[in-house]
């Protein structure tokens, strides 16, 4: 994975991911149907960028895309859903997901069967597709297997943006090393982070170039380093800035190298400031931002993605210490909102869950909280076609080439069917089991309650 010699306990790992895979795609768990099309009838559609719903509407989907939508009828040899004047909506998209680090603890992150974590992000990829979120942009860990998985159809899952190992400083954030692994040897083994892929340590622009491209060769869509001290790890204050700007320069000129971006990890000024200055194109949190600093990001047109973090249900897991920077963060929500809309930044929606399967399952309120500042047509445009704008700016590393968070002729066919309108209700997609009665990815029927009714 990383140019040498590969543990025994991953090569393991990986060949057990392979072996059981099929078990995770079974029909105990969310299976596709595919018939050579589908279409939908009698649906008000919300495409992800107009504020009102669509007269009532037939959808054809054919091919894994959307073939033609129209008031009138449309005649073809298709599986036929009725929905009943029920609202159809792009799948929903996570901009900031950890989808190896939803479930575990984070010391079974860090010492636990690696073959059983895949197996429980496996097992979480189901129920974040389940939920309707159809694509998530990963922002470190080690999804390459799982993503391959779900694309080969081994596992029902969200398309997934992967971003590899996060890449960290000697005590940044992302550095789960205790003070007993300290001194680093350059050029001596690795940590048991940097053996799984969660986050690799990086001291100077070269040795930053070489953990960006490791991560390139291995199929990022973008790179992320950690720009700035963060919650979770336990010896990076919130207040500290990491890289240096010639060591972020790096990582750019690498992402730049192979059509794509870098996305960095920053709460405060000074880091966030850094990184722009570096070519950074995306500011993952900025919730310590200050006005100047929001104003420069509006001014260069950088993306800021964020999360409406209202209280410390994702810190449950963590020490006093980290649940302590966890109120800093909560402090500042409503900061960095309110800034982000006085200035017009370019916002993505993503919810950042870590160790905690009960606050994943709140992914779908947290997105309903961003009516806190935005109306319902905002909040769900933001998780849909603005986050697919996000997306694409991996460029040739796109994973997923075509349209994503619409719902348009030629757009691929990420669809739900929602049991009322959340254009007046957002709340409704806090409760995807009852409220999502359709999901689609890829052109797949993963759910059809209508079908039993």
């Amino acid at each position: 994975m990383l140019g040498l010699r590969m543990p025994a306990s991953v090569s393991r790992a990986a060949a057990l991911f392979a072996a059981v895979a099929f078990v995770l795609g079974s029909p105990s768990s969310a299976s596709a149907q595919q018939d050579a099309a589908v279409l939908f009838r009698n649906v008000r559609i919300f495409d992800g960028k107009t504020g009102t719903l669509s007269a009532s509407s037939s959808v054809l989907v054919r091919n894994k895309t959307i073939e033609k939508i129209s008031t009138g009828a449309i005649t073809a040899t298709a599986q036929v859903i009725d929905g009943g004047g029920r609202v159809l909506m792009p799948g929903l998209i996570d901009a900031h997901w950890h989808a190896m680090l939803v479930r575990p603890t984070p010391a079974a992150v860090l010492s636990g069967d690696v073959g059983y974590n895949n197996l429980l992000a496996a097992a979480e990829a189901t129920a974040t597709l389940m939920r309707g979120f159809t694509t998530v942009r990963d922002m470190g860990g080690p999804s390459f297997g799982l993503k391959q998985a779900i694309d080969e159809d081994l596992v029902a899952g969200p398309r997934i943006y992967p971003s590899g190992a996060m890449i960290t400083i000697t005590g940044g954030h992302g550095d789960f090393r205790q003070l007993a692994d300290l001194p680093r040897t350059i050029g001596g083994m690795l940590s048991r982070m940097e053996q799984i892929g969660g986050s690799m340590v990086a001291d100077s622009p070269d040795e930053v170039r070489v953990r960006a491209r490791e991560q390139l060769m291995q199929g990022a869509s973008q790179v992320k380093l950690t720009a700035g001290g963060g919650v979770a790890s336990p010896f990076s204050p919130l207040d500290v800035s990491t890289f240096t700007e010639p060591e972020l320069r790096a990582a750019v000129e690498a992402a730049e190298n192979w059509g794509t971006y870098v996305a960095t990890h920053a709460y405060t000024p000074v880091a966030i400031q850094r990184s722009i200055a570096a070519g950074v194109k995306c500011i993952e949190h900025g919730h310590l931002m200050d006005d100047a600093t929001a104003r420069l990001m509006a001014e260069k047109g950088i993306w800021l993605s964020t999360q409406p973090f209202l209280d410390l249900a994702g810190a449950a897991a963590l020490g006093p210490a980290e649940q302590d920077k966890m109120r800093q963060v909560v402090a500042g929500t409503e900061r960095v909102y309110a800034l982000a809309r006085k200035y017009g930044i370019k916002t993505a929606f993503g919810t950042d869950v870590l160790f905690s399967k009960a606050q994943a399952e709140q992914q779908g309120a947290m997105l309903a909280t961003l009516t806190r500042w935005y109306t319902p047509a905002e909040a769900l445009t933001m998780a849909t076609s603005t986050n697919a704008e996000l997306l694409s700016l991996s460029g040739p590393r796109n994973p997923y080439p075509g349209k994503l968070g619409v719902v348009q002729e030629g757009a691929l066919a990420d669809l739900l069917v929602v049991d009322g309108n959340p254009l007046d209700n957002i709340r409704l997609v806090e409760d995807p089991a009852k409220n999502f009665v359709v999901i689609m990815k890829d052109g797949k029927i993963y759910k059809n309650s209508l079908a039993h009714r």
